[in-house]
């Protein structure tokens, strides 16, 4: 799946004055330059996504549309400025004005609701984090140093300053429930797995892979493996999945070792964290626990060569500003594979941006 700023021919902002005849026409090529200027306020966009969704703006609009006065008065904010931000955001889907200074939802705004299937606000309000942010202003750094800005900016890496300020450590893990849905769903679509009896989830948060996939495939039991605090709170999401029975939680760190005894090993969302030396580490651990009949499939993001365009492209600068790791391709999971002892037999497109790598013992 990829994901694309549209520049052209109409714009990312289209709809913007024509010179007269004799000058360019409405469907000739826009300037690079204004491509340019384009491109450059693009991130006005999200961040004005990540306001409506801070102010609850799609929940307050769930029955119907309403006038910008009454939504302004429900979500406290200025009815003049909302109504600028609402007519913005409506230009690009996100919202639609059904009348004058009357807005309602759209399929993507409506993903901004708290209470839907495959809800983005955690989501956004993760994007938004200021922490982020300050380490994406100072991605200079990076592209000098090759190190993580945000270490940079707070003195501490990414993982030590969640487990100092567990609120944004529970904003990430509920931001990563919704990433979860969305690419679990697509995975299972795309790659079959009767016949698997046990399963352990690497990494697996609060167990939303486990709440996809057990329901699934009734004979199936699982192991739900990470960080004891992150396991604890996994309880909600598989008791709402109906499948708390049939998931034994195990707290531990994966890169020291992994539960043993199941015949598929998943690592979802998880590996593009982590640097090629702790990659290594984290997938020997997995093939020291593996039987000779066992499977790995990995849930990630998998960069094609060239000029064409991906999301992993765009998540691998995070990876870059936040974390050691990176987002990889075919050819550099391959090697990780190899390295660790394992063997690549698959690489499986999904509907989300994620593809599912399949490896064997080597």
């Amino acid at each position: 799946m990829t994901h694309t700023l549209d520049v052209g021919p109409s714009g990312l902002f289209g709809g913007r004055p024509r010179p007269p005849a004799g000058g360019a026409g409405p469907d000739d090529p826009i300037p690079p330059a204004v491509q340019m200027y384009e491109l450059l306020y693009s991130s006005l966009i999200s961040r004005m996504i990540i306001v409506v969704a801070e102010l609850e703006v799609a929940d307050t609009l769930r029955d119907g549309p309403l006038p910008v006065s009454e939504i302004a008065e429900r979500t406290g904010t200025d009815a003049s400025a909302l109504h600028r931000v609402l007519r913005a955001l409506a230009s690009f889907g996100v919202f639609t004005e059904v009348a004058p200074r009357t807005f309602g939802l759209t399929p993507l705004a409506a993903t901004l609701r708290r209470d839907v299937e495959g809800s983005m606000r955690e989501l956004a309000r993760y994007v938004g984090l200021p922490e982020r942010q300050q380490a994406f202003g100072a991605l200079a750094h990076s592209v000098r140093t090759g190190r993580p800005a945000f270490d940079h900016v707070y003195g501490t890496d990414w993982w030590s300053y969640f487990g100092a300020h567990p609120e944004l450590a529970r904003l990430f893990n509920r931001a990563m429930g919704s990433m979860a849905r969305m690419v679990n769903s697509a995975t299972l679509d795309a790659y079959d797995l009767g016949g698997v009896r046990r399963v352990v989830d690497v990494g697996g948060g609060q167990g939303h892979l486990l709440a996809t996939v057990l329901p699934r495939y009734p004979e199936m039991t699982a192991v739900l493996f990470d960080l004891p605090r992150v396991v604890a709170e996994a309880g909600e999401v598989l008791t709402s999945a109906g499948v708390a029975d049939r998931v034994e939680l195990v707290g531990g760190d994966f890169l020291t070792s992994v539960p043993a005894g199941a015949d598929l090993y998943v690592l979802s969302w998880t590996l593009h964290d982590w640097d090629d030396e702790d990659s290594v580490t984290i997938l020997r651990n997995i093939r020291r626990a593996m039987d000779g009949a066992g499977r790995l499939i990995v849930i990630d993001e998998v960069i094609p060569e060239g000029d064409t365009a991906h999301f992993g492209k765009v998540e691998d600068i995070v990876m870059l500003a936040l974390l050691t790791g990176r987002v990889r391709t075919e050819a550099e999971f391959a090697a990780l594979f190899d390295e660790a002892g394992l063997r690549m037999v698959e690489t499986r497109a999904t509907s989300s941006p994620t593809s599912v790598i399949v490896a064997v013992p080597g």
